[in-house]
């Protein structure tokens, strides 16, 4: 519980951040969850286009520190490894 007025303005920005984090979060993991549907109907080029914008999300969540560095790579490079094994 915020006890000055400074300490309840923190919280309604941290809300207001927070939410907006989510939203980010949930926009990248449909976007890799599309490259994925598209590489189980083994559409490689339609898995290609999904992944060049999945791979921006991802380079822009890291970017903003709502995920790792770590974790953007590792996505991309396991959803990477699974388009090229379709060819």
């Amino acid at each position: 519980m915020a006890n000055s007025a400074q300490a309840t303005k923190r919280a309604r920005q941290q809300e207001r951040r927070r939410q907006h984090n989510v939203a980010l979060r949930s926009d990248m993991r449909t976007a890799v969850k599309k490259v994925i549907a598209a590489i189980g109907e083994g559409d490689q080029a339609k898995a290609n286009e999904l992944f060049r914008v999945a791979q921006g999300k991802l380079d822009g969540m890291a970017r903003k520190n709502i995920i790792s560095k770590n974790k953007a790579a590792r996505t991309k490079s396991r959803i990477n490894a699974r388009i090229k094994a379709l060819g």
